[in-house]
């Protein structure tokens, strides 16, 4: 039994070019996770064998199964070479949501919506937000620079996806990383309710571009704001704006654009 596995391995590659030079590069590592709530199967999920449990525990959250981690009653994780599996025993009233809105999902890299079997499973009524007012000018402050610098330092050498947590005055406390950008995501989720930390002190930046389902696990957990490295879809400056989610991009050589504030809407 681990939650833990090797993360990258060597591998040797040529070149395209006229010398055909031989080089080596670590690729990162990725592998079938079954996840079963009860001992009924839920979904195959492509995620990288590293803070698994991290991830069942966010990926449940971000799908409705569980309010909190209270109504986990046991999580075992195994993993063996390309294939792994989690048990997950849930309380009584944690089932009864299972079986309330259950679905099956064939999980490429762990993409929010793929493998839903109706419009009205990828386009869910959530909860407002309540709002929250922005982080501080200061936490933005070479942002950019600093996650790179902190996901260089990190195994995988800024290989991944990744997920950070920031307060919002812009210290950076954690990051989750995985080769998919929905995965890396429910792993920060899921490690931030596994140590209590309340989201509203801080906010989440993501490396990836912001589609429709990042934003819809944000409003799902009560996340009040989201920055992302990449440009937001449209739908997912809509449905900030619906939720009332602060939703934020992080250009590279330009001040941060304010996609939405819940706070100035909320006053005009």
């Amino acid at each position: 039994m681990a939650d833990r596995a090797k993360t990258a391995e060597v591998y040797r590659y040529q070149t395209v070019s006229a010398q055909k030079l031989e080089e080596e590069s670590a690729l990162p590592t990725e592998c079938a996770l079954a996840i079963s709530y009860n001992d009924i199967s839920y979904a195959v999920m492509m995620v990288s064998p590293d803070d698994v449990q991290d991830f069942v525990v966010g990926f449940s959250l971000t799908q409705g199964v569980i309010d909190s981690p209270g109504q986990f009653r046991s999580i075992s994780v195994t993993l063996e070479g390309e294939q792994g599996g989690a048990d997950v025993q849930l309380s009584p009233r944690a089932q009864w949501q299972l079986k309330s809105h259950q679905r099956r999902l064939a999980g490429s890299s762990g993409c929010g919506i793929c493998g839903t079997d109706a419009l009205k499973s990828a386009l869910p009524a959530l909860s407002t937000l309540p709002g929250a007012p922005l982080p501080e000018v200061c936490a933005f402050t070479n942002l950019r620079q600093r996650i790179r610098e902190y996901q260089q330092a990190l195994y995988s050498g800024g290989a991944q996806h990744a997920a950070f947590f920031v307060t919002n005055d812009g210290r950076i406390t954690l990051c989750r990383e995985d080769i998919g950008r929905h995965n890396a995501m429910d792993k920060l989720i899921g490690a931030l309710a596994l140590s209590g930390t309340a989201l509203t002190n801080g906010f989440m930046v993501l490396t990836s571009r912001c589609g429709l389902e990042l934003v819809q696990k944000a409003i799902r957990v009560g996340l009040p704001t989201l920055v992302t490295l990449s440009a937001p879809t449209t739908m997912a400056v809509e449905w900030a704006k619906r939720y009332q989610l602060n939703l934020i991009h992080l250009p590279h050589h330009s001040a941060p654009r304010v996609y939405h504030s819940s706070v100035a809407d909320n006053a005009g």
